[in-house]
């Protein structure tokens, strides 16, 4: 029987991005959580799993953390072994409601 996965509550940082409301790593899991920017305000929050700590540094100090993410976050890989595209960190929607950061 699969235990449901608790997933970590983590601190929110707002920042200066066009794209991107808050964000916040929790370092035990190697959870990113981003709060995207909605026309109404900010929007939702995703986790992303897997990501190393030295990409989320390198998240914090990007000229654009918008342009960051494109490239280094919210990117696909080609397996190797079946040569299908998949996401380099697989992201779960954690909170619908609008939260502020």
């Amino acid at each position: 029987r699969r235990e449901p996965q608790v997933k970590p509550a983590i601190t929110l940082c707002p920042c200066k991005s066009s794209r991107i409301h808050a964000h916040g790593y929790d370092l035990a899991t190697a959870t990113l959580a981003l709060q995207f920017k909605t026309k109404a305000g900010p929007g939702p929050v995703y986790h992303y799993s897997g990501v190393p700590e030295d990409t989320y540094r390198g998240l914090c100090a990007a000229e654009s953390i918008g342009r960051f993410f494109g490239a280094e976050i919210n990117v696909k890989d080609k397996d190797p072994e079946t040569g299908e595209e998949k996401l380099r960190y697989p992201y779960t929607k954690i909170a619908e409601e609008k939260q502020e950061a």
